[in-house]
């Protein structure tokens, strides 16, 4: 089919047609940084929320099997084990959330082909809003806490659906979103191109932190799990008060990752004291050990600090590459918590290496990256 946006469009309209939407009022919500968009449906006092995700926007993920050389030669989708476009993992990942008692929304209708789902409206309570409406911040951060408690339960199933895998966040994918900052931060805060070698030791350098540092058995990872896609359902209970979204590149990994997306959100500053009770929480309702939490904090250190980078290079990126520079208001909050991160001990050898390569004066600003 044509992905011109007049064919697009009376796909669209064909598909809520058929699934008894057709004569809904459309709403058209702001969008993102990815391909999709969404488009509230309202009919009456009844709405939902349609998902439109051209199937062929985003290049594909690979094999669960697939090598470094073949998920190299595939692209950064199937290097990083991003979903891509793919609204068959939206639709598996969310009935797991579901199963697993989390607000994920319901799917009430699916063209996988085509890239259109109708779920439930959760609402516009983003916990971002919410907060700075004058919530409570230790009420809405100890449930998310709560949930993830919940979800890292059962550990990580290895299939979300018959033909879903759940792809496991490896090495070769951490380490090709550690690479966006020496690929697209770098040569933007120093206004020249970065030479191989430096790449090179940047990398050689996370990959032994990676290998030397223990991350528990897998568990599941939303890899997104902050305020811009948690929502406030106040009036339920327990965890389904929680809403969430943006899920569909879950992988399975260390349960740290999920803890510090949360706790150095990259959007709004967390206080450090918030921060401690929170993992403190967490370790807690996960009966976890003395020793048990000691390795936990190391690993959530590292993986603060790879998250850090990575979230460096896709702001630079958005910037430079497809022109959305109000990403770069955020480096600043991302480059205190990368610092915070590296004074770790075992991160000592990380530490050097950015406080020789990266100037403190351009940490956090990107000068012209946005021409």
């Amino acid at each position: 089919m044509s992905t011109g946006t007049v064919t697009r469009a009376d796909a669209m309209s064909a598909f809520l047609s058929e699934v008894r939407w057709g004569d809904a009022k459309r709403e058209p919500i702001p969008g993102d940084a990815s391909s999709r968009r969404y488009i509230r449906l309202r009919r009456g006092e009844k709405t939902a929320m349609l998902m439109d995700q051209p199937q062929n926007a985003e290049a594909p993920a690979a094999a669960p099997d697939a090598s470094p050389e073949t998920r190299r030669a595939l692209g950064y989708n199937a290097l990083a084990r991003l979903a891509g476009a793919d609204c068959g993992r939206f639709v598996a990942v969310a009935r797991h959330l579901k199963k697993c008692g989390l607000g994920a929304p319901e799917i009430y209708a699916a063209d996988l082909k085509n890239g259109f789902l109708i779920i439930e409206d959760l609402g516009d309570d983003l916990y971002t809003d919410v907060l700075n409406g004058g919530a409570s911040e230790k009420e809405l951060y100890a449930s998310a806490i709560d949930a993830l408690v919940r979800l890292h339960a059962d550990g990580a199933p290895q299939w979300l659906a018959p033909d879903k895998p759940l792809f496991v966040y490896d090495e070769t994918a951490l380490l090709a979103e550690i690479e966006l900052l020496t690929e697209w931060f770098l040569p933007a805060a120093l206004s020249r191109p970065i030479d191989e070698a430096l790449a090179g030791e940047h990398r050689d350098l996370w990959r032994k932190a990676l290998r030397k540092t223990s991350f528990g058995p897998p568990m599941f990872v939303h890899r997104d799990y902050h305020a811009q896609n948690l929502l406030w359902r106040g009036g339920l209970e327990g965890i389904a008060r929680v809403g969430v979204i943006d899920f569909q590149d879950a992988v399975a990994g260390s349960p740290a990752y999920d803890l510090v997306s949360l706790l150095e959100d990259a959007r709004r500053d967390v206080h450090p004291d918030l921060a401690e009770s929170m993992t403190a929480r967490y370790l807690e309702e996960s009966n976890a050990t003395p020793a048990d939490a000691e390795v936990f904090r190391a690993a959530a250190a590292l993986l603060a600090a790879q998250r850090n980078a990575k979230i460096i290079g896709i702001f630079a990126r958005l910037a430079k590459r497809d022109h959305k520079p109000r990403y770069l208001a955020h480096l600043p909050r991302v480059w205190r918590y990368m610092e915070k991160d590296l004074s770790h001990p075992e991160l000592r050898e990380l530490r050097t290496w950015y406080d020789a390569n990266v100037p403190a004066r351009l940490r956090g600003a990107l000068q012209g990256a946005a021409a």
